[in-house]
């Protein structure tokens, strides 16, 4: 049980400029039945967050609340019914909001055990961005020697893709800025510039057939050549709508005509695929079989940091204290990785 009484949290007050971010403090919550007490080690900056400050997120809360999608910490109390034996371990969790903080309660069928050794913030790195690299790459059912064209391959996300799919054999063509094209090399990726007008030719070059999977977190008109570069039988993964961010469009008509486009292209007799990835998909109807799998897939993606499969990509690490600064430096992406949020 811990002895602090208070905790820290990180409040979203509105639409606000990074600066406008509230550090707020708190009696210290207890658990309910089926919670943990998580004190937090390591909490990170996504693009879900960025999504956020602008109400750009689908189903975000409302105005205020304390965003964090996901923790690295240690079990300091439970619930009343839950096992004393959690108390003192090292877990993660994915929470969606909540976890930009010094501690946070999480439901205990949430969380998954850290491997002993793992520096809290390299295992943040791989919490949501590794499960939903592993999970997309395995839903693409793709065999080694095939080409994968991963967008954004720089990012939290596309960093671990990019390392899974080399583990797995694939051929990995990456797009990014030219200033992450050595660091990319370095993890067995074939760099283009994504602001290179002629980079779907530069992708024929290198795969004249075409590739046989496209993962593209920015949708927006590049999706149709995203589309267009796929090899016969290809599969085209969407998984965000980075694009949308700055146009002043609803979120919800871009998501629908995004989903409407990819629909459509389903029902064209080329054999190409097309979909969107929902990491909550199946959280509100199986709920019980979404937490197993994400708790497994936590775990598989979480080994293989263990092992050095997976090399953590620290963009920064910030105190909870300077997390203005820290989103200021996510939302430049500067570096390569994620930015991870030390409370």
């Amino acid at each position: 049980m811990t002895t602090e009484t208070t905790i820290t949290e990180v409040v979203l007050p509105g639409v606000v400029e990074p600066d406008g971010l509230l550090l707020h403090r708190r009696a210290m919550p207890v658990p309910a039945r089926g919670q943990a007490l998580v004190q937090v080690e390591a909490t990170g900056i996504s693009f879900a967050e960025q999504q956020m400050r602008h109400a750009l997120y689908p189903g975000q809360p409302k105005f205020p609340f304390v965003p964090g999608y996901d923790l690295v910490g240690t079990v300091r109390a439970v619930g009343p019914g839950g096992d004393d034996a959690l108390v003192g371990t090292r877990v993660a969790a994915v929470t969606k909001t909540g976890a930009w903080a010094t501690h946070a309660l999480v439901d205990i069928d949430a969380l998954a055990p850290v491997p002993e050794g793992l520096d809290p913030a390299a295992a943040e790195t791989v919490v949501v961005n590794g499960v939903t690299a592993w999970q997309m790459l395995r839903d693409a059912d793709l065999t080694a020697g095939q080409t994968i064209l991963v967008h954004g391959a720089n990012g939290g996300v596309g960093s671990v893709l990019v390392q899974l799919g080399r583990h797995l054999g694939l051929r990995v063509i990456g797009t990014a800025a030219a200033r992450h094209h050595a660091g990319l090399r370095e993890l067995g990726v074939e760099p283009l510039d994504y602001r290179d007008p002629d980079m779907a030719a530069r992708v024929r070059e290198l795969s004249p057939r075409g590739v046989d999977a496209v993962f593209d977190p920015v949708a927006g008109t590049g999706v149709r050549t995203s589309y267009a570069l796929l090899a016969p039988g290809g599969k085209l993964v969407v998984y965000g709508n980075a694009a949308a961010v700055g146009t002043g469009q609803s979120v919800a008509w871009v998501f629908v005509k995004l989903l409407t486009r990819l629909y459509t292209w389903n029902a064209l007799p080329n054999g190409h695929r097309a979909g969107f990835y929902n990491f909550w998909a199946g959280q509100l109807t199986r709920r019980a079989a979404f937490r197993r799998r994400l708790r497994t897939d936590l775990g598989i993606v979480l080994d293989l940091l263990r092992q050095g499969v997976i090399v953590p990509q620290i963009a920064a690490r910030y105190p909870l204290s300077e997390v203005s600064a820290a989103l200021v430096f996510a939302e430049n992406r500067s570096r390569a990785g994620k930015v991870v949020l030390e409370p």
